[in-house]
């Protein structure tokens, strides 16, 4: 796995610099962020920082050396297992509010579900893959990361730009 090594460095580094990011954000509109809970900014911040910090706790575990590929499975597996079950957590919670919803915010919130699904699911498969392929399954690790970064860029965006729209 030593040729992986500056990936999952990248990938952390990364990874850090988006969750501070989306913390800039939330700071800079946590007034407009926190009054109005029918939008549901909080989960989708909160989605944010689970995507991404799944994302650098994977890569952080990877970069302890000498491991075996088993170890690695079962640390992707498990960080993607919780990061799934977060997800579907704040996003169940936010499901409650479905009938005070208005239309177009039931279509964003649906969207975000999807992208959350998308964005954790490749995680967990990258687990299962590396402990039944070994190293080959890093490569859905890597489809995983960048999935990850997208869906937690596009909530950052909506938290830092859309939210004045």
């Amino acid at each position: 796995m030593d040729e992986w090594h500056d990936f999952f460095l990248a990938t952390a580094g990364a990874s850090a610099v988006l969750v501070g990011l989306v913390f800039v954000g939330l700071s800079i509109n946590l007034e407009m962020i926190i009054s109005n809970p029918t939008y549901g900014l909080t989960g989708r911040a909160l989605e944010a920082m689970v995507l991404l910090m799944a994302v650098l706790i994977v890569t952080c575990l990877l970069l302890v050396p000498a491991q075996g590929m088993v170890l690695t499975g079962v640390e992707v597996l498990a960080v993607g297992a919780a990061d799934w079950a977060a997800m579907l957590a704040i996003q169940l919670r936010q499901l409650r509010n479905w009938h005070s919803l208005e239309a177009s915010l039931r279509w964003n919130f649906v969207t975000r579900m999807v992208m959350g699904q998308v964005a954790t699911l490749p995680l967990i498969g990258a687990g299962v893959a590396i402990l039944g392929w070994g190293e080959v399954g890093l490569f859905l690790l890597v489809a995983a990361v960048i999935l990850t970064f997208i869906v937690g860029v596009g909530n950052a965006w909506v938290l830092l730009v859309e939210i004045h729209r």
